[in-house]
């Protein structure tokens, strides 16, 4: 069984992960710049991100998905690369809330990728008919101002501040807690 739908946009498309996404997966844990953005300080094997890229779609309590590109040339899709990953995860079916989390390859950073894998996320995380969730939180941190301005302008609030709890090196640095909830979610979707 695979997890989680197709979700497509102008831009991107959303699919649930394949084997041959483990390249690209790969890339990603390569990143220095990505994984120092998104306070990652595991190291993985090829054979772990492998591993991981096949048996993720059956994980209970998360739903992960390719970012692909959604360009259409006479109907047929222009690619299937994987250009970044999102996820919903720490899923809570009583409390109806779940975690968010992005990551973009270098190359497809700034140009609207993840701002619009990201509505269709949450669009599928509102929806009745989605997962009908009412919470959606991340956390951002404080060295990357950027991504929190893009959270801030799809509707996530900032609730608070855990300090000093990823490493920068030789540093601490801050972990900016932001959500968004259902009505904010309906009343951004309207504006748009």
């Amino acid at each position: 069984m695979v997890r989680g739908p197709e979700l497509a946009g102008e831009l991107v498309r959303l699919r649930p992960f394949v084997e041959s996404d483990a390249e690209r997966a790969w890339e990603l844990v390569q990143d220095t710049e990505g994984l120092r953005l998104t306070g990652t300080t595991a190291s993985f094997t090829r054979e772990q991100i492998a591993a991981w890229v096949r048996d993720v779609p059956e994980r209970p309590g998360r739903y992960d998905w390719a970012i692909t590109s959604g360009v259409r040339r006479d109907g047929e899709l222009v690619s299937d690369e994987m250009l970044g990953e999102i996820v919903l995860n720490d899923l809570d079916d009583d409390a109806l809330s779940a975690n968010l989390r992005l990551n973009m390859l270098p190359n497809y950073r700034g140009r609207g990728y993840g701002r619009e894998a990201i509505r269709l996320v949450l669009g599928h995380a509102f929806a009745a008919d989605g997962l009908g969730l009412h919470r959606v939180s991340l956390d951002v941190l404080d060295i990357n101002p950027r991504a929190q301005m893009l959270y801030e302008s799809i509707g996530f609030t900032v609730e608070g501040r855990l300090r000093e709890v990823y490493r920068d090196g030789d540093r601490w640095t801050d972990a900016i807690v932001m959500s968004i909830l259902e009505h904010e979610w309906e009343t951004d979707s309207d504006a748009a």
